[in-house]
C-alpha cells in the first residue's frame, strides 16, 4: 500500500496542485489583531517589538531598558518608549453549505478530473486557506452554515487543527435553504475577539439584509473578506431554449422558464446585486472577491493573494 493510500480521505481537499501553490503564498493581516505569538501581524497591544508606538510616563514595574534617555535628557520626567507588538492572526473561515451551493455548472473547474460544485469548490478553497494560515503559524477555525450554524471549530494554530477542519469540510453535505443574513448575525456573535473572518458563499439573499449583516462583523472590529462564489451559468445565464429550473433549496417546485424572455432582467438584477455587495465592502474596507467556479482553484488563490499583497 502506498503512502497516499494511507492518508485520510479528507486530505483529498488538499491535492498536490493546491499544495504546490500554498507553499509559495503568505497571508498578511491589514488590521491590528489580538494574539499570543510573535509574527507578521500587528497587535492592538503595546509591548516589546521593533515598531515605535508612543511615549508615556514611567510607572513602577516598567522595564528600565525602555526608558528613552534622549527625551529624558531634555526634561525632568522619566519617559518610556512603547512599541506595537507583532502577533499571530486568528482567522475563521465561514462556509455556506446551503442547498444552492450544490450547483455544478457545465464549465466548472475540475480537481482530479471531477467537476466542482460551488460547495466542493468552497470546501477546497477553505481547506487551502486554513492550511495556509496554520503553515505560517497563525490560527484557523471553521464555521459551516445554512439557515443555522451547522458546525463550529474555534480558531487554533496547533498542527492537528488542519485535520479537524478538513474532516468537517469533507463530511459537510448540502443542507437546507439558507437564511443568510440572519445566520451571518449569529456567526458574527459566535466568533470571539477581533480577528479575520472569511465568508465563502453565493450570497443568495436580499442584498440590503446582507449588507446589514456584514456591518455586524465590522462593528465587532473583524477584518472581513467576502468571497462571492458563483458558477459561470449564474454569471452569464447562457441558456437559450425553453428550460426547467430546479430550486436546489426546495422552496419552489420545478419552474418552466423561457430564458430569452428573462435573461436581460436577470443579468441586470445580478449586476445590481453584485454592485451593492461590492460597494458595501468598499465602505467597510473589507475585501470583496468574486470567484467564478470555472476558474481553477490555484488561479483564484494566486490572483487574490497577489493583489492583496
Amino acid at each position: 500500500m502506498t503512502d497516499d493510500l494511507k492518508l485520510p480521505e479528507c486530505m483529498r481537499l488538499l491535492p498536490v496542485e493546491t499544495m504546490g501553490v500554498i507553499k509559495r503564498l503568505e497571508w498578511y493581516a491589514r488590521k491590528r489583531k489580538s494574539g499570543s505569538l510573535t509574527g507578521r501581524h500587528r497587535s492592538p497591544e503595546k509591548g516589546s517589538s521593533v515598531e515605535f508606538a508612543e511615549h508615556r510616563q514611567y510607572s513602577p514595574g516598567d522595564d528600565p531598558k525602555n526608558l528613552d534617555w534622549k527625551v529624558m535628557g531634555k526634561s525632568d520626567r522619566q519617559i518610556i518608549r512603547q512599541y506595537v507588538e507583532e502577533t499571530n492572526l486568528r482567522a475563521t473561515i465561514a462556509v455556506d453549505v446551503s442547498g444552492s451551493m450544490d450547483f455544478t455548472g457545465d464549465h466548472a473547474a475540475t480537481i482530479n478530473g471531477q467537476p466542482l460544485s460551488k460547495l466542493n469548490y468552497a470546501k477546497h478553497l477553505a481547506a487551502a486557506i486554513a492550511y495556509l494560515f496554520i503553515k505560517q503559524g497563525d490560527g484557523a477555525g471553521l464555521i459551516t452554515f445554512d439557515k443555522t450554524i451547522r458546525s463550529f471549530i474555534q480558531s487554533a494554530s496547533r498542527p492537528s487543527q488542519i485535520q479537524r477542519i478538513l474532516e468537517e469540510l469533507y463530511n459537510a453535505a448540502p443542507g437546507e435553504e439558507s437564511e443568510l443574513s440572519s445566520v451571518l448575525h449569529s456567526v458574527a456573535e459566535r466568533i470571539p475577539g477581533r480577528g479575520l473572518v472569511i465568508l465563502i458563499s453565493d450570497f443568495f439573499d436580499d442584498p440590503k439584509n446582507i449588507v446589514e449583516a456584514l456591518h455586524h462583523f465590522d462593528f465587532r472590529n473583524h477584518e472581513l473578506v467576502v468571497i462571492h462564489l458563483l458558477a459561470e451559468e449564474e454569471l452569464t445565464f447562457p441558456f437559450k431554449s425553453f428550460q426547467r429550473f430546479q430550486d436546489l433549496e426546495g422552496i419552489e417546485p420545478l419552474l418552466k422558464i423561457d430564458p430569452q424572455a428573462v435573461r436581460n432582467a436577470y443579468l441586470e438584477k445580478l449586476r445590481t446585486f453584485i454592485a451593492q455587495i461590492d460597494a458595501a465592502c468598499g465602505r467597510m474596507r473589507a475585501d470583496y472577491v468574486s470567484v467564478n467556479t470555472s476558474t481553477p482553484l490555484e488561479t483564484s488563490l494566486l490572483s487574490y493573494l497577489a493583489n492583496r499583497k
